[in-house]
């Protein structure tokens, strides 16, 4: 399935057990003569109700009298713990313990029962008590009014000494919020009291709201109200010692009915299965690290062939809406939909319908998000209950009494990539799996795997290269919030409302202001990188090179990136990358990381510059180490050699399989202008020269997709004898060296055509700066002569140039040089200069 259950809590596990062990002891100690018991083995009334910050989990029970039980679940002890009876047949519509569980607030209503007299205070509907627990004491009546009232206490942000103020919400279904203020002390050594319980502070904070949620981890509170006709949401933020401030009010495009009444997360109770609190409206707001800020919502359903839901992303300045069709009339809906906060992902979930997967880090590219149907396995992988999103991805079934850990199931989104069979399906399988990988290096394994099995599978984008872009992006993206402006997440990339504050208010400040000022330009390119290179490689064929400090900083760069490659690699490597000194492809190293550098110092203010620095190293890492891990995994799946890299055999099916690998990489990296490890060009050639005809071969070689580097071409001279085919073959590719490394080559091959290359280019050398003078003076320092008058004659202008600077004009690589071939580079010369 695609989503992973982790229960974190199970009443029927985690309560049931220790009730039964209080029920027996309570029917010994009735047996002795100590009174009857107070429990029954009957617990159909047992329920969770509330699930605090700290994830203690308070539930209630009754006895067979009707009694009110509460109990609380420490979810870091793992422990129960009673906490107050009330001896009445009442329902309990609330509940909230403080932090030092010491006081508990309730708010309860008259049991539904026939025959039954009004237990509460005359007149009342609903009373709201709060109570001293620690231990049972006083009872205090905070409200007693002909309404519901839910309750909720805060947990400020402090992890010193207890409190002696406490903070408790109290919501109406009057539709206004009060902050009650409560301080206590200590009496009698632990007892807690609460001081001045007849005059409690309190302040009104909230009124004419339609819709209100908690948001128990971050302690905010959002609710709607509607300002002429139209819904405007606002935040409000909880501080220690009664500070709080309200962040934002946003308008809303939704349509609410000033008649509803709504609260998300509030607790849980049968008042909200009622008519009029649940079939008001789906809505829920959602955050997460990252500053972004999330309104889901799905009005009530018109009709049952089609539903329509709105997602609103105030981080990045617009909302999509979604229309489904649900298929046949008969095809009923019997639950509502449910909103999952899934941390990068908002999940919307119709349990028997479909699935909907959103990236809300980037939900401009559509092609990010995912929508599954008629597949029964995973439209059906929730319970049919209703469902309670909490915080950190936290999810409260609160009919089964279940809390459950929501996580995305990397190995069911792998297998789906296999099985997928639309572009835009892979797309999102692959972000979505990279963006939760618990094992990076397991699952780029098992990516790679596929890629090369499905190497031509995707048509609107290049699988290499958007794997190596959304890896990289996502193996550093945790690093700062502000990852996803300045690197580019994908291959496809062709309001003012928020106070200046710290934490999540920071970054969504930040998220705004990048839509408000529309800066794409921010995400960084390799456009300066591939210019500065060309520059510096026309220069290298030039001769004319810039100050060699420079230079040797961006190879210094290279190295750093090179050594933190090898040092990550545990295993020793199949493929023979880094053994050689690729020059050009240490400066495109060093150049990225120069400039990447440069990009994240302008624009990651307040970061650490030795921050960035490692940052920057791991992201250029990370992209030469996806390239080594694709090959490696190739050769491994195909079985390769080192006897793979000698010329002499002929190629197999596994080394066409891997040249055509290496070309495809080739290919993703040159789009982008990204740097190949060193070695990898030379490897190419090898597995080209090996693989390919050589019409194709050159063909290749004169449209730059194979780059005759010095090593290739030394390898091919050494190895090759000089067979009329291989003759043929190193003459092509010789002819295609740049000047200065065909020189270097010549000395290597012994035969005639390389003696002839030689030679032009030793006499060459020799003409360039040549100052003709009269024909006696040049004679007379001629030794020796020859019949041939023209030949004779430019064997002395040889030799007088050669002997006036004999350390600049020595001739080398004279080993594989034939006089005949000299004497035929002369006579050509000659004739020409006499114009014949």
């Amino acid at each position: 399935m695609a989503l992973r259950l982790i229960a974190d809590f199970d009443l029927e596990k985690d309560v049931l057990p220790s009730l039964r062990v209080q029920l027996a002891a309570s029917a010994a100690a009735g047996a002795r003569g100590g009174g009857p018991g107070v429990l029954e083995n009957n617990y159909e009334c047992l329920r969770v109700l509330n699930v605090e910050r700290n994830r203690n989990i308070i539930y209630t029970y009754k006895d067979n009298k009707g009694n009110v039980f509460f109990g609380l679940y420490d979810y870091q002890t793992k422990q129960n713990e009673h906490l107050y009876t009330f001896e009445k047949d009442l329902q309990v519509v609330s509940c909230s313990v403080n932090k030092e569980k010491t006081l508990l607030a309730t708010s309860l209503v008259q049991a539904a029962k026939e025959g039954r007299s009004n237990e509460l205070q005359p007149g009342s509907k609903c009373l709201t008590l709060l109570v001293e627990i620690h231990p049972i004491n006083n009872v205090k009546v905070l409200k007693a009014v002909d309404s519901y009232i839910w309750v909720q206490f805060l947990y400020p942000h402090v992890e010193s000494c207890p409190q002696p103020k406490n903070h408790l919400l109290l919501l109406s279904e009057e539709k206004y919020i009060e902050q009650f203020h409560i301080q206590v002390v200590q009496e009698d050594g632990n007892r807690v009291v609460i001081k001045n319980s007849g005059h409690l502070p309190r302040e009104r904070i909230a009124e004419d709201f339609v819709w209100a949620q908690w948001d128990m981890s971050e302690q905010r509170l959002y609710y709607i109200d509607l300002k002429k006709s139209r819904s405007v949401l606002k935040c409000i933020q909880f501080y220690a010692e009664e500070h709080f401030n309200l962040m934002f009010e946003a308008p809303l495009d939704i349509s609410l009915s000033d008649s509803g009444f709504k609260l998300v997360n509030f607790g849980y109770s049968d008042l909200q299965d009622k008519e009029e609190l649940s079939e008001h409206l789906t809505l829920c707001v959602f955050t997460n690290h990252t500053g972004s800020l999330c309104v889901c919502y799905c009005p009530n359903f018109d009709s049952w062939e089609q539903i329509t839901y709105s997602v609103f992303y105030f981080h990045k300045g617009h909302s999509k809406t979604f229309t489904t069709t649900l298929g046949s009339v008969d095809s009923h809906v019997t639950k509502g939909i449910t909103f999952l906060n899934l941390d990068y992902y908002v999940a919307v979930y119709l349990p028997g319908h479909f699935f909907h997967l959103l990236n809300i880090q980037h939900p401009d590219l559509i092609c990010h998000s995912l929508f599954l149907t008629e597949n029964s396995e995973v439209i059906d992988m929730l319970p049919h209950s209703p469902l309670q999103s909490l915080s950190g991805s936290l999810v409260l079934d609160s009919r089964s009494g279940k809390l459950y850990r929501v996580l995305l199931n990397q190995s069911y989104l792998v297998e789906f990539l296999r099985s997928a069979r639309l572009d835009c399906e892979r797309m999102a399988l692959l972000h979505c799996a990279l963006s939760h990988g618990r094992d990076p290096r397991r699952l780029e394994a098992k990516i790679i795997q596929w890629i090369s099995e499905n190497i031509s599978a995707c048509h609107s984008f290049d699988l290499i290269q958007e794997f190596i872009i959304a890896s990289s992006y996502w193996s550093i993206y945790p690093e700062t919030s502000n990852m996803d402006k300045l690197l580019p997440y994908s291959s496809l990339l062709t309001w003012d409302t928020v106070h200046s504050f710290k934490g999540y208010w920071e970054k969504l400040n930040s998220n705004l202001e990048y839509v408000k000022y529309s800066k794409p330009h921010l995400h960084y390119n390799n456009s300066v990188v591939r210019r500065e290179w060309h520059n510096l490689i026309s220069e290298e064929k030039t001769g004319k090179r810039r100050s060699t400090v420079y230079v040797r900083n961006i190879l210094d760069n290279a190295i750093k990136v090179i050594s933190n490659v090898e040092a990550k690699n545990l295993e020793p490597r199949l493929t023979p990358l880094f053994q050689e000194e690729d020059t050009h492809q240490q400066l495109l190293i060093g150049l990225m990381v120069s400039e990447l550098r440069e990009h994240l110092l302008r624009h990651l203010q307040g970061v650490e510059k030795k921050k960035i620095e490692q940052m920057v190293l791991d992201y250029v890492s990370k992209l030469l180490d996806l390239i080594c891990q694709i090959l490696e995994a190739s050769w491994r799946k195909h079985n390769l050699h080192p006897w793979a890299l000698h010329f002499n055999r002929q190629a197999s099916a596994a080394e066409f399989a891997v040249f055509h690998i290496m070309t495809r990489i080739l290919e993703a990296t040159n789009t982008l202008f990204l740097p190949l490890p060193p070695g990898f060009h030379t490897l190419h050639m090898i597995l080209g020269v090996r693989c390919l005809p050589l019409h194709n071969l050159l063909h290749y070689i004169d449209h730059g997709v194979l780059l005759l580097t010095e090593a290739a071409v030394t390898r091919l001279m050494k190895d090759l004898d000089n067979t009329e085919k291989n003759e043929k073959l190193k003459f092509s590719i010789i002819m295609r060296l740049p000047p200065l490394t065909g020189q270097k080559i010549c000395r290597l091959w012994d035969h005639p055509v390389s003696s002839n290359i030689i030679s032009r280019n030793h006499v060459k050398r020799l003409l360039q700066n040549y100052n003709k003078q009269p024909w006696s003076s040049v004679m007379d320092k001629s030794s020796f002569s020859v019949e041939f008058l023209p030949l004779n004659y430019f064997i002395h202008i040889l030799t007088d140039i050669e002997s006036s600077n004999p350390a600049l004009y020595a001739f080398e690589g004279h080993d594989n040089v034939d006089a005949k071939f000299v004497e035929e580079a002369a006579l050509k010369h000659t004739a020409m200069l006499l114009g014949l």
